[in-house]
């Protein structure tokens, strides 16, 4: 392909979605919930941590929940983001903006819920789909009480409603295999092992 043949693919990639994008703008994230609506968010959250265990400090599990909410709000707004998080993701893989990945949101959650350094509450960094067909991994924050694994702990996704958190139980999460982001790298690791291997007997 020539550098020519590049250029136009790479203007028409970028002109489709802006036409995309313009459909999608009406449907943009809701960042400014009435107070109302966010203290219950913010409730509704907190018990579901509560449940994870009898032994979960009960100051621990509000501030996780109202800075999960809350700063999940906040990251929207830093991401710009204005449309759903699938066409967000075309933006930044087409260099438009800088940030608003799925990975993006896990480690700015996972890095701002770890300042806390709360110790009756574990928290993880989840992947799951790491072995789709077309590759569609995601990340995600799954809270947990301490000591427990992922598989018992609440996943806390802000990047599939662009923002507006999402939560559920990890087992309870249809359609999201979540694995330890270690085991999902240890089988990249061999995985590419596994391919230098086959090319050097050849």
């Amino acid at each position: 392909m020539t550098p020519e043949y590049h250029s136009r693919l790479r203007v028409c990639i970028l002109t489709l979605a802006f036409i995309l994008l313009q459909g999608c703008a009406s449907s943009g994230p809701q960042l400014d919930l009435p107070p109302i609506v966010e203290k219950q968010r913010i409730r509704d959250l907190n018990h579901a941590i509560l449940n994870l265990g009898d032994d979960i400090d009960a100051s621990e599990a509000q501030r996780a929940a109202s800075i999960s909410i809350r700063y999940s709000h906040e990251l929207a707004r830093q991401y710009e983001i204005t449309s759903s998080p699938i066409m967000h993701n075309l933006l930044v893989n087409l260099g438009l903006k800088e940030r608003g990945l799925c990975i993006d949101w896990t480690l700015d959650l996972l890095t701002r819920l770890k300042q806390e350094r709360f110790y009756s509450l574990d928290l993880h960094w989840a992947i799951a789909n790491y072995e789709t067909t077309f590759g569609l991994e995601h990340s995600t924050v799954v809270v947990s009480a301490r000591g427990d694994s992922i598989q018992q702990g609440l996943v806390l996704d802000p990047w599939r409603n662009s923002g507006a958190l999402f939560w559920a139980p990890t087992l309870e999460d249809s359609g999201y295999a979540w694995k330890p982001q270690a085991e999902i790298h240890a089988m990249k690791r061999e995985l590419r092992e596994t391919r230098e291997n086959r090319r050097f007997i050849r």
